[in-house]
């Protein structure tokens, strides 16, 4: 028999509230996207994602602070890294359940396609 489940604290929620918040912006997917590969500069990213750089560094900072990402300096350049690669199985669960959804709909399209067509 399953116990009953016990409040979570006001402080847990928010934290867990706040680590998808920082998931939740598309510059920052993009950019978790390009690391998954490796380190790269700041440079090397602002091209990538064709914006400024400081838009770039705004949403590094805010994933650094998040402990997504570890950043490392060389000379002038600034290095960044993922620093767990569970944030990249946790994008993968969302992808494979986004694409399931869109299977589903599709299908339901395909048979509506069919059915109006007799």
């Amino acid at each position: 028999m399953k116990s009953p489940a016990q409040p979570v604290p006001l402080e847990v929620v928010q934290q867990v509230s706040d680590y998808f918040s920082v998931l939740g912006e598309p510059m920052r997917l993009r950019i978790l996207n390009l690391l998954r590969d490796g380190e790269k500069c700041v440079q090397d990213l602002v091209e990538a994602t064709d914006t400024s750089q400081a838009n770039v560094s705004k949403h590094l900072k805010v994933m650094l602070q998040a402990g997504i990402l570890t950043r490392r300096s060389k000379g002038t350049l600034a290095y960044y890294s993922v620093e767990d690669d569970l944030i990249f199985e946790l994008c993968n669960l969302v992808c494979d359940r986004l694409a399931s959804r869109i299977e589903q709909q599709a299908q339901h399209f395909r048979a509506f396609s069919l059915a109006s067509r007799r």
